[in-house]
């Protein structure tokens, strides 16, 4: 018994041993963070301010891997099946809680991945064409009622937060509205101008210039609070639609089974880089919110809304398309 709780002891001190080793050692090569869209677009922006800090802080190479394909699914498999050791990140978004519920079979499972940090999220818009004659969203949902099927809105293709914005409006008002899939919400912005189309959901960072000019109608943000760029205009929730909230997040995670000690340390400096006031500010221009939460905080939005989505998608009958 007593070799037994010796050997219990120098188990325990070697794994603390190992965990420190861990923590003051790392990193001491050349760090990844992958990222499943293309360059210049929210998530890229937000891994490339934190990979420039990070080489800063660390004084090793922090580079953004553009893994583009599949919906962002290229990058979280790469991510998910990279060795656990914090040298490969992902730039992972909120499709990993919406095509668990959208696809039968994907190419990772969410066990495989562990959460840093969402580290920003962004309020869809929605807006309409000017000849639109609706200057709120109660004024719309009369609107949309009186022309049964008629009044289109746009998106950037199935599963998107674009999408899933216009299908949550739709069953919440109990509208008949037809959508219009694009590639790409910069397809549908041209159409919405030309009057093609009734609205979008676009996230904010698409139309925040063409709202501010009035160049289209912007009748509410579908996040839970206002948006600090547009004070004045209303939530969803304020418009008479209570707990509407359809954001795209951005956050980084890592492969699972990489030491508690690596990702505390990522999380630390995560935090630390977000909170900086010029990375704010910058970000913030873009129409991105600083989140910056822990990993457990993390994890609870994953949850929540996987639940959310799946009960969407199940009763929306959204289906992939061919």
């Amino acid at each position: 018994m007593k070799a037994i709780c010796a050997l219990a002891a120098g188990l325990g001190i070697s794994l603390a041993a190992a965990a420190a080793s861990a923590q003051t050692g790392y990193p001491d090569k050349p760090i990844r963070i992958l990222v499943g869209f293309p360059p210049g677009g929210p998530p890229d922006i937000a891994a490339r301010v934190l990979a420039d800090k990070f080489a800063d802080t660390w004084g090793k190479p922090v580079v953004v891997e553009n893994t583009t394909g599949r919906g962002g699914n290229m990058a979280i498999e790469r991510a998910a099946k990279a060795a656990p050791d914090g040298y490969t990140l992902v730039m992972a978004s909120n499709a990993i809680v919406i095509n668990p519920s959208l696809y039968e079979k994907l190419p990772y499972e969410m066990s495989e991945l562990a959460p840093i940090s969402l580290a920003v999220s962004m309020p869809c818009i929605l807006v309409v064409n000017n000849n639109v004659p609706a200057r709120s969203v109660q004024e719309l949902v009369t609107l949309a009622r009186s022309q049964p099927g008629k009044l289109t809105y746009g998106h950037a293709g199935v599963g998107t937060p674009a999408h899933l914005a216009g299908e949550l409006f739709k069953m919440k008002a109990s509208l008949d509205i037809q959508q219009v899939p694009y590639r790409g919400m910069p397809l549908a912005v041209p159409d919405l101008l030309a009057g093609h189309i009734s609205m979008i959901f676009p996230n904010i960072s698409v139309v925040l210039p063409l709202a501010r000019e009035g160049t289209v109608r912007a009748l509410a943000v579908t996040s839970l609070k206002r948006f600090g760029l547009l004070p004045d205009l209303p939530t969803m929730h304020e418009s008479g639609f209570p707990g509407f909230e359809a954001t795209a997040w951005f956050g980084l995670m890592v492969p699972a089974g990489t030491p508690p000690a690596i990702i505390d340390r990522l999380h630390r400096e995560a935090a630390r880089v977000l909170a900086l006031g010029d990375v704010r500010a910058h970000l913030g221009e873009l129409g991105m919110d600083v989140v910056a939460n822990t990993p457990a905080e993390f994890a609870g939005v994953i949850r929540t809304e996987t639940e959310q989505w799946a009960n969407l998608i199940k009763d929306a009958g959204i289906k992939p398309a061919d």
